[in-house]
């Protein structure tokens, strides 16, 4: 188990999806000079060796790397160590079926992306229902042509760069989130804690669940735009001047703007930019008021409040619970915070202190 919880929490957000990934075939330039990549590693599951053979061959004649298994269990460890670029999945085998490990393999969010074709000799529609419910994302017939097979490899492999690439970009953009979090020594995993909390009470309030991964990426990344705020203000020990105040006002500006061209960020833009709003429309950067303010936004906003309450600074000393329950709940009344989301907040968090 590891020995950070928080730290723990806040690889897993990017690393689900192998978001740096080495092979890929197609070479490319850098600076004008040719970038070799390895080899593409396609994995094949079936139990006739005939057909084992065939896909072998016809693959490793187009420069892909295949590994095989004649069933589920093999498939998992293969799948496991060598990290397959796609699966090539044949529907009937010993023991568990095609659809099953399939079924597996795109419920667990560490291989969701891995592509797989279902290879079927049964040609009855119900068959591929079967397989698209189960996840697969292709299909091949048998018997097998090969430019068929090479055209459909082609296509997924090219879809998986693509989501790889796109998953590096949101890894560089955690690990940058996580380096502002660096900067101040006394926080102390707070993205982590943030992204926790903030997704359970989005669990509690019923939000559906590109809700629940908005708001654990918005955890990590709801202070990004602090990459642009000066040490001397951000580490400042006492109460900012009007002018800092002016430019740390900015933050969830500059970090909407920094994610905005992610599309799969989307949904995590509205807490960025307004989780410093406040209920009677004082906060900034927007002065929006009330259910104005986003929904996620206002999540986060609770659980943040509440963290910082609860952690000890240079100039505060860390609050108990109760004395966090009491000062956020004055706090609602005045106007700064949704009072329902509160009151849900600290239900929460005594339904799980009496579990």
């Amino acid at each position: 188990m590891p020995s950070n919880p928080g730290r723990a929490a806040a690889v897993a957000l990017h690393t689900a999806g192998d978001p740096f990934p080495t092979r890929v075939s197609s070479a490319r330039t850098l600076g004008g000079f040719p970038l070799q990549r390895r080899a593409q590693t396609i994995l094949v599951v079936d139990d006739k060796i005939d057909t084992v053979l065939l896909l072998r061959e016809l693959l490793t004649s187009r420069g892909y790397r295949v590994v095989t298994a004649s069933e589920a269990e093999e498939a998992l460890e293969a799948i496991q160590t060598e990290r397959p670029d796609l699966i090539l999945l044949d529907v009937i085998m010993p023991g568990r079926s095609g659809y099953e490990l399939c079924r597996e393999l795109k419920s667990d969010p560490a291989r969701r992306l891995i592509p797989i074709i279902m290879i079927t000799g049964l040609t009855d529609r119900e068959d591929r229902v079967r397989g698209i419910e189960a996840g697969a994302d292709d299909f091949l017939s048998k018997p097998l042509y090969p430019e068929e097979l090479f055209a459909r490899v082609r296509s997924l492999l090219k879809l998986k760069e693509f989501t790889d690439e796109l998953d590096h970009a949101e890894g560089v953009i955690v690990s940058l989130a996580l380096g502002v979090e660096a900067r101040d020594p006394y926080t102390g995993d707070h993205c982590a804690r943030l992204s926790f909390y903030a997704s359970e009470l989005g669990k509690a309030l019923g939000l559906d669940y590109d809700s629940i991964i908005a708001l654990k990426r918005g955890g990590f990344l709801h202070d990004l735009g602090k990459v642009s705020i000066p040490d001397a203000i951000l580490k400042k020990g006492s109460s900012l001047s009007p002018d800092e105040w002016k430019i740390m006002r900015q933050h969830p500006v500059i970090g909407e703007q920094i994610c905005a061209p992610m599309k799969s960020l989307r949904q995590v833009l509205p807490i960025i930019r307004h989780h410093h709003e406040h209920w009677d429309g004082s906060g900034y950067p927007d002065g929006l008021q009330g259910e104005d303010i986003p929904l996620l936004a206002r999540v986060l906003q609770v659980v943040d409040v509440y963290d910082a309450l609860t952690t000890s600074r240079p100039y505060k000393r860390a609050l108990s619970h109760a004395e966090s329950e009491e000062t956020m709940r004055r706090e609602a009344a005045a106007g700064f915070w949704d009072p329902r989301l509160v009151d849900e907040f600290f239900a929460l968090l005594r339904q799980r202190q009496a579990a």
